[in-house]
């Protein structure tokens, strides 16, 4: 059931981003030993997005870790390698934030 939930959550998610212009590179990428649930490209830049969805928005932003952030990190290194202009593509991280009513909070720029 919680995977359907995320499932829900991450089609959510990529709906707001779409609604607002951003094109989807790939969802649920995997690469440097993590998973990354969708990477969309805004306004000319790569946005890495990791999904949480909780009863609320501070306790989905609370399943956040260090750990699963500095994953992450990798992961998204591994994938701008993939790009033409590599490491020096112009991205960010962000988390989205679905809560038990299914209200979207984006916190832009969640990781540096």
């Amino acid at each position: 059931m919680a995977h359907h939930g995320g499932l829900a959550a991450e089609a959510q998610v990529e709906g707001v981003y779409v609604a607002r212009g951003a094109a989807v590179l790939a969802r649920r990428w995997r690469g440097g030993g993590s998973e990354i649930d969708l990477i969309l490209e805004e306004e000319g830049a790569v946005v890495f997005v990791e999904v949480k969805r909780a009863s609320s928005h501070a306790a989905a932003a609370a399943r956040i870790g260090p750990a699963q952030a500095a994953r992450l990190l990798v992961a998204a290194e591994a994938f701008l390698a993939t790009r033409p202009e590599g490491a020096l593509t112009e991205s960010r991280f962000d988390a989205a934030l679905v809560d038990g009513t299914g209200q979207v909070e984006i916190l832009r720029d969640a990781f540096l």
